[in-house]
């Protein structure tokens, strides 16, 4: 399974899913972490500025992992089987651990700001909810259905 987390520097996750141009890619076998690569798309490509319908480099993603992203983003991922959430956390590598161990917090996605392309601030009002790995897998299976 593959996990991608928005790093526009490439050190912490970003805020901003829906304009982001690098994440963080990891491929995870057996509840660990097997590869890891940074994927650099152009602007045209990003999630804010591409064609919603068109193939996308991270369309063979299961999770994005983002410090905020908007409700419009969040819906049209899941339509693609790519469940996207947004945490307080800021280091990549232990958020993708924390999610593995079914212990990374998810904040809501923002709504009040009437974006569709994730224009997320992460103000830390977060609901609690964990996306755990049995639920990315149903997802997985409802997209291949």
């Amino acid at each position: 399974m593959k996990i991608a987390v928005t790093s526009q520097n490439r050190k912490t996750i970003t805020s901003h899913a829906g304009k982001c141009r690098k994440f963080w890619v990891y491929e995870i076998k057996d509840h660990s972490v097997r590869d890891k690569h940074l994927l650099e798309l152009p602007l045209s490509q990003s999630f804010h500025e591409c064609d919603h319908d068109a193939p996308h480099p991270l369309d063979g993603v299961r999770l994005l992992i983002s410090g905020g992203l908007g409700l419009g983003l969040q819906r049209r991922l899941q339509r693609k089987g790519i469940v996207a959430l947004a945490t307080a956390e800021t280091d990549p590598d232990k958020a993708v651990a924390a999610w593995i161990a079914g212990s990374l917090i998810e904040l809501p996605p923002d709504a009040h700001d009437g974006h569709e392309y994730g224009q997320g601030h992460g103000h830390g009002h977060g609901h609690g909810h964990v996306h755990s790995p049995q639920e990315i897998a149903e997802v997985d299976l409802k997209a291949h259905a």
